[in-house]
């Protein structure tokens, strides 16, 4: 019988993490619904590209980190990439992990708001630091993430009724449709993409399905439709999160710089009880996805060195040291906004070269056979790594001065 839930729902819980609703509030707060069309096109390109790890892994079975490796039979070329791979990999989801450490932690504050900051800025961090290295060392995150999800399902629904009650302008949110570059916005516009298309969930994706799906091609079109779906669901949220900070927050006094702060997006609209859904939602999309960072970063590294991936300890060594890692970065003092919103922008920066690597992939019959890309599949496809990449120049050129 076939399984009623994929890994799709994992992926979507991954990408919904506080750093989603960090970017989301911020994006609505500052510009309204000016960049709504931005998540439209992320969620578009999230579903092709994670369609293609989907049949990376079913048709070709193996994730992409190994693929990668295999797409050449230079020796030094394939070290260089298997460098760059690791490097880009390790340094991205070292900062994700710091912003969803952080993010938790925003959640617990917007929960209990203690007084002392010592405990806001150490204890919380390291409480959910603890409970993430718990699961990872015992490897029994399943059905503690399936609790995790149903908690962020909490957040969702307090966003769209807050949304509700808010009362938005529909009209104005429909222009929101229509691409546009408002002074000051490239950034945001960076983290909102990265926010959505997170590189790792490539990684994760293409090897999540072998492990769920195991009548391979068969089950490819169950496993697209389970993936289309669960990223669907985790759009809406963004969607719903952005336009409820521009109806209560955009052109308002109120300063988003930490978890209660962001409560108070929702609250005129919801009640005083929103501070405790949004916290309650932000410590458990936190948590999930401080689990799942650390996994991906693994399941590669294990795949470039396929002599450790026989070996529980070393996948268990090399997700907790990232979760170290990240928490070291969290505990250091940066602002939790400047966390979460820079590791964003660096996942936007990576996308293009991951999503390059993984287009390449997808055109190699010998490897996929009749699961190749097809025309349409490769236009979108390049058409969204064409758009991260085009923004991640900009941004790097106006970095030292050479665009206007």
């Amino acid at each position: 019988m076939r399984p009623p839930m994929g890994p799709g729902i994992l992926i979507a819980a991954a990408f919904v993490g506080p750093g989603t609703v960090t970017t989301c509030i911020l994006a609505g707060a500052n510009y309204g619904f000016a960049l709504i069309w931005v998540l439209i096109f992320a969620i578009f390109a999230t579903i092709i590209l994670q369609g293609m790890a989907v049949r990376l892994g079913l048709a070709g079975h193996m994730g992409l980190g190994t693929a990668l490796l295999k797409s050449t039979q230079n020796p030094s070329l394939k070290w260089i990439s298997a460098g760059l791979i690791l490097g880009s990999l390790v340094i991205g989801n070292a900062a994700y992990e710091a912003g969803n450490i952080t993010g938790g932690a925003m959640g617990l504050d917007a929960l209990f708001t203690h007084p002392n900051t010592y405990v806001i800025r150490y204890l919380y961090p390291s409480l959910i630091g603890l409970i993430a290295g718990l699961v990872l060392f015992h490897g029994r995150y399943k059905i503690l993430q399936s609790i995790l999800v149903s908690l962020a399902l909490i957040m969702s629904a307090c966003f769209l009724i807050s949304l509700v009650l808010a009362r938005p302008d529909f009209s104005q949110m429909i222009t929101g449709l229509k691409p546009s570059l408002p002074e000051g916005a490239l950034l945001p516009i960076i983290a909102l993409i990265g926010t959505t298309i997170v590189p790792y969930n490539l990684f994760l994706h293409s090897r999540a399905v072998q492990e769920h799906w195991k009548r391979g091609r068969a089950d490819i079109p169950h496993a697209l439709r389970d993936s289309a779906v669960s990223i669907s669901l985790g759009g809406l949220v963004s969607i719903l999160i952005l336009a409820t900070a521009a109806t209560t927050l955009f052109g308002s006094a109120i300063e988003v710089s930490n978890g209660r702060d962001m409560a108070l997006a929702i609250e005129p609209a919801a009640g005083p009880l929103a501070r405790y859904f949004i916290g309650l939602g932000l410590f458990a999309a936190g948590l999930t996805s401080a689990i799942t960072a650390p996994m991906a970063t693994a399941y590669v590294v294990t795949e470039i060195f396929p002599q450790w991936g026989q070996k529980r300890h070393a996948f268990r060594s090399i997700a907790l040291s990232i979760l170290a890692v990240g928490l070291a970065i969290s505990l250091i003092g940066i602002a939790p906004i400047q966390i979460i919103l820079f590791a964003q922008m660096v996942n936007g920066l990576l996308l293009p070269i991951i999503a390059l690597f993984l287009l390449i992939m997808m055109n190699r019959t010998a490897l996929l056979g009749r699961a190749v890309n097809t025309l349409s599949a490769n236009i979108l496809g390049s058409l969204a790594v064409g758009v991260t990449f085009l923004l991640g120049l900009r941004l790097i050129l106006r970095t030292f001065g050479l665009w206007p």
